[in-house]
């Protein structure tokens, strides 16, 4: 929930470790607790602002970042186009960072990250140099539309939404092995945690899919460049390696973003419904 990237391809994700205190453990989940069994009203919130927590802090533990060099002129006009969309979508100044990835891939992405004062945005150098100005440009406006529309925001708040049943469902199944204040009912907690995580992907998949839909209409109306979409899509074929048109069981269970094809379809959609001035 810390990032939303362009192409829905990534080669790492942050990991939220936790260490279990038996001493203080069952002042949490136990009986003596003061909620006792119920410890799953409290906990949720808790959960949430964890993921709140991470999605803050998360762009701190980002390391090979550098700013565009002013030198060259691609690079130059990235840092030109992001001052000029931001002001356009009424955001402050959000630092845009380039992470050089090709020892470790040629495909191209970007994503936002970080939310108030700790947000970036960040281009992989494979993007700036496989393609053009202009489909860099919608790149931009796509990563700024995330965040001019809160969409990091409002993934930690459907995480919330779910973290009160899913930890009703974990004190339920744990409490047969005393709770999750026996650090044998620990190994049950993360099993039912994993399940509940696969069982309610297609339903965050859904939800991410509708974010990256909106920011692709923002980078629409903030570019209104068409054409640029529909190229820099086309190139996602190619260079990212995504599938234009995946099976139905494999976009439902796995596709954090609309199909490359729907992304063509909704830039020659604006496209017909706004024609070019003469």
């Amino acid at each position: 929930f810390s990032t939303v990237d362009l192409t829905g391809a990534r080669d790492a994700q942050p990991v939220l470790v936790a260490v279990w205190d038996t001493g203080t453990a069952p002042s949490l989940f136990g009986a003596d607790a003061p909620l006792g069994d119920r410890w799953w009203i409290a906990g949720a919130p808790v959960f949430a602002a964890l993921v709140l927590l991470a999605a803050f802090i998360q762009p701190f533990a980002l390391t090979g970042l550098r700013s565009p060099d002013a030198t060259v002129a691609k690079e130059a006009r990235l840092a030109a186009d992001a001052r000029d969309l931001a002001a356009t979508a009424h955001l402050p100044r959000i630092p845009i960072r380039i992470q050089d990835v090709d020892a470790q891939t040629t495909a191209p992405n970007a994503e936002t990250t970080g939310i108030g004062a700790s947000r970036k945005v960040i281009l992989w150098n494979t993007l700036i140099e496989d393609f053009s100005s202009r489909e860099i440009r919608v790149v931009l406006a796509h990563e700024l539309g995330h965040q001019a529309r809160g969409h990091i925001w409002k993934q930690v708040a459907w995480f919330g939404l779910l973290a009160l049943p899913l930890a009703w469902i974990m004190a339920r199944v744990t409490r047969r092995r005393g709770g999750l204040a026996r650090p044998e009912a620990v190994p049950l907690g993360i099993l039912v945690f994993t399940l509940l995580a696969v069982a309610t992907a297609p339903l965050q998949n859904v939800v991410s899919r509708h974010l990256e839909a909106e920011a692709d209409w923002v980078a629409l109306q903030a570019t209104r460049d068409p054409g640029a979409a529909v190229s820099l899509f086309e190139g996602f074929t190619t260079r990212a390696g995504a599938d234009p048109s995946p099976p139905t069981w494999s976009y439902i269970l796995f596709d954090t973003h609309p199909t490359v094809a729907q992304r063509i379809a909704m830039a020659r959609a604006w496209e017909a419904r706004n024609p070019a001035q003469p």
